[in-house]
């Protein structure tokens, strides 16, 4: 191999400087922004300089394909709004380093949208055909903009590339969680990635005066907002375990003024865990709080169909290709661990065989400004997963 860490760190912290924000090393480079198409064109060029024929499909996914039959390699380069630097952008430089350093074809590509600006994994949802790419176009971000109306600037894009080209996929990733860091390890071999649901609930009461209407016979939206959320953390106390999470991240209160009884509370509802039953369970709980909530505070309630993926267990060939490379790489400084954070790696393994790739996070910090790894740590994951590549 020909692998080299300072040109692999360079690309990282010149893809950094693209939409870079904040203090530290934050950047912000949301799905379809200036600077998240500003990147995909720079990492267009380098997929050319690498040898490597650049393509974006219709949804701005963009490839670095290899000739003829080849191992995938990636993740993606948008970010939260105030994001870090290695969320996705890690697994893409990555990829492109080993493509260019290892003595068979890899090809590389960044997904688009993973982050969700208009839904969980937009991009590689897509195109392995969990979602028509009409049903994409009707989605819409929380400022109403159609997922249609900004892909149709995308002037380079061209065919979905047939996933058939491809042998397998692997992704390298920061832990964003604190399990490596604590114990000091250095190198994480997913085992696999928990299953999402994702639903929008909407509680429709009756806006009013908020000094002249009576507690008594308010019809406000966000006390049962309120409500709906204590009585779900109670119910659900018997069918999760600890490693089940659940969050109300997203709440838009309508008219949001200071004098007025809100008559209006939209909000999102996201549940995830290992176990594909536990995650129906917890949706039957969740529909009826609601409406046993919506019944109790005479609000009325509206819940959007649920999306979501499937949990998804690791290849074992390609998992114990990285194992046995975390082996030689840091002896006793690894180990198998689940991902409690979904990946593009969910999607793509519709089609191929598929593993992942952890490296430690400071402080256990992602989707952050504060987000970082020591670069010994980033080296030494790129080196695992070249080791792997070249013995597969």
């Amino acid at each position: 191999m020909t692998l080299s860490p300072d040109r692999f760190l360079a690309d990282l912290h010149t893809l950094r400087s693209i939409g870079a924000a904040g203090v530290g090393k934050g950047v912000q480079r949301r799905a379809f922004s200036d600077a998240d198409l500003e990147a995909r064109r720079w990492l267009m060029g380098r997929f050319a300089e690498a040898g490597l024929t650049p393509h974006m499909d219709p949804c701005g996914t963009v490839f670095g394909l290899a000739d003829g039959p080849s191992l995938l390699i990636g993740s993606h380069s948008d970010t939260q709004p105030d994001g870090g630097w290695l969320d996705g952008a890690l697994g893409v430089i990555a990829g492109l380093e080993v493509a260019r350093a290892v003595d068979r074809p890899v090809s590389v590509v960044s997904c688009q949208d993973e982050e969700g600006r208009f839904g969980a994994l937009t991009g590689s949802t897509v195109w392995s055909g969990g979602m028509s790419l009409a049903e994409a176009d009707a989605l819409r971000d929380d400022a109403g903009q159609s997922f249609g109306a900004v892909r149709a600037g995308l002037t380079e894009a061209g065919a979905f590339v047939d996933p058939a080209r491809f042998t397998g996929f692997l992704e390298m990733h920061i832990e964003q969680g604190p399990v490596l860091d604590t114990t000091g390890e250095r190198i994480g071999v997913v085992s696999d990635i928990v299953g999402i649901r994702d639903m929008r609930i909407t509680l429709t009461g009756q806006q009013n005066h908020a000094g002249t209407t009576p507690m008594g016979l308010r019809l406000d939206a966000f006390q049962a907002l309120s409500a709906f959320n204590a009585t779900l953390n109670e119910r659900l106390r018997n069918v999760v375990t600890p490693q089940t999470v659940w969050t109300i991240g997203h709440v838009a209160l309508h008219p949001n003024a200071s004098s007025v009884v809100p008559g209006q509370v939209r909000f999102s509802m996201q549940w995830r865990d290992g176990d594909l039953d536990r995650l129906s369970r917890m949706e039957a709980v969740i529909r009826e709080t609601v409406q046993d909530i919506a019944t109790e505070y005479g609000v009325e309630c509206e819940l959007s169909p649920v999306q979501g993926i499937d949990p998804v267990a690791m290849d074992a060939g390609l998992r114990d290709a990285l194992a046995r490379a975390a082996n030689d790489v840091a002896p006793g400084q690894w180990r198998h661990m689940p991902s409690g954070a979904l990946h593009d790696a969910s999607n793509v393994a519709r089609h191929l065989p598929v593993a992942m790739l952890f490296v430690p996070s400071i402080g256990g910090i992602s989707h952050n400004f504060a987000e970082d790894t020591n670069e010994a740590d980033l080296v030494t994951g790129l080196e695992v997963l070249a080791r792997a590549v070249a013995a597969l």
